[in-house]
This record gives C-alpha cells, structure tokens and sequence, in this order.
C-alpha cells in the first residue's frame, strides 16, 4: 500500500473546507483506481491534513494531482498556502 499526506496550513474556514471536501474531493479520491482510504483531518488552529491510502504508487500520485487541480479550482481563498506534500509505501499498519 501507499500513502499520500498533504497538510495545509493557514486554513481560512475549515467547516466550509470540510463541507467542500466531503462533498466534491471524496467523490473524486474513490474514483482513483486502487483507493482504499481518505481521512481529512482538523487538527485545529487553521491547520488540516489530508492522507490518502491506495493499493500502489501509481494511484497516490494520482491523489497528488487530483487534490492541486482540486483545490486551485475549489479551495484556494479557503486552502491559501501551498501545501506540504509527503508520499511514500507503507510499511507498518494496524
């Protein structure tokens, strides 16, 4: 498995943020063939994470590019800071 983390920082709104995510991003993170898992995450004081879980790499790079194209066309007064983006396999799960 592989896993893609993009955390934002200076998040302007992020209940609307989430409304937006849950109702547009989701939709488009299950379409990636090999998803398994999206968790958006408010870890409070204008900061939210994002990680993506796919069965190979090909699919967390995909998430990658979804989530900039999202996110320029969607998010930016919302998400104004560019992200910073992490991918890589996973080597320990529970």
């Amino acid at each position: 498995m592989y896993a893609a983390v993009r955390r934002y920082e200076g998040v302007t709104d992020s209940a609307e943020a989430a409304r937006l995510v849950n109702e547009g991003f989701v939709p488009l993170m299950r379409q990636v063939s090999g998803f398994v898992a999206y968790y958006w995450i408010d870890t409070g004081e204008g900061v939210m994470v994002s990680t993506s879980i796919f069965q190979d790499h090909a699919g967390a790079e995909e998430s990658i590019s979804r989530a900039a194209d999202f996110v320029r066309d969607n998010l930016a007064s919302l998400l104004p800071n560019p992200p910073q983006v992490m991918a890589g396999e996973v080597v320990a799960s529970a």
